[in-house]
């Protein structure tokens, strides 16, 4: 790899990690998305987004908390869970809203609009508008408050600060 490119791809590891772990749950999000879609939920697009989100969202935190954010931490794994679901729940609603839109504010349903207007309506509004609202949102949350520590070791917590020497003195 030329040394400029190198150079660039490991000051912005961690925003590369992310941007394939996304990839990855972008296409679970589309394969759960038209799967229930086109099939049981036909009728109700946004519960079939929210469906596929939520499985995104949980494929999401293993790969992100196990290699995109290994090195970061100090937090508790449960109050990282729960955070990082927190932050998913308002990623979900960024990410549904597009749609919610389209469908409902705009009218691009059936019988209003073909199909083929409806389905490209769909997938602009909840694949790429949504869903780039959504990752820019959480990629900025994880870093601030999920994953806050940049130099934490893989599984440890930082419970509290290391005393500095003045504190030895007192």
């Amino acid at each position: 790899m030329p040394e400029p490119l190198h150079a660039l791809v490991l000051k912005h590891h961690e925003l590369l990690k992310f941007a394939v772990v996304g990839g990855t749950a972008f296409l679970v999000d589309n394969a759960v998305f038209y799967g229930l879609k086109l099939t049981i939920l036909e009728p109700k697009p946004v519960t079939a987004k929210i469906i596929a989100v939520l499985v995104a969202t949980i494929v999401s935190y293993v790969l992100n908390r196990e290699w995109s954010f290994r090195t970061r931490g100090g937090r508790e794994r449960r109050h990282e869970a729960a955070l990082f679901f927190l932050v998913s729940g308002v990623g979900l609603v960024l990410s549904s809203a597009p749609l919610w839109i389209s469908r409902y504010v705009f009218l691009l349903e059936t019988p209003d609009v073909s199909l083929v207007t409806q389905e490209i309506a769909d997938f602009i509004s909840a694949q790429i508008i949504g869903t780039l609202i959504a990752m820019v949102f959480r990629f900025w949350a994880f870093r601030k408050w999920v994953f806050p520590d940049e130099k934490a070791q893989p599984g440890s917590v930082r419970l509290v600060s290391p005393p500095d020497s003045t504190d030895e003195a007192a």
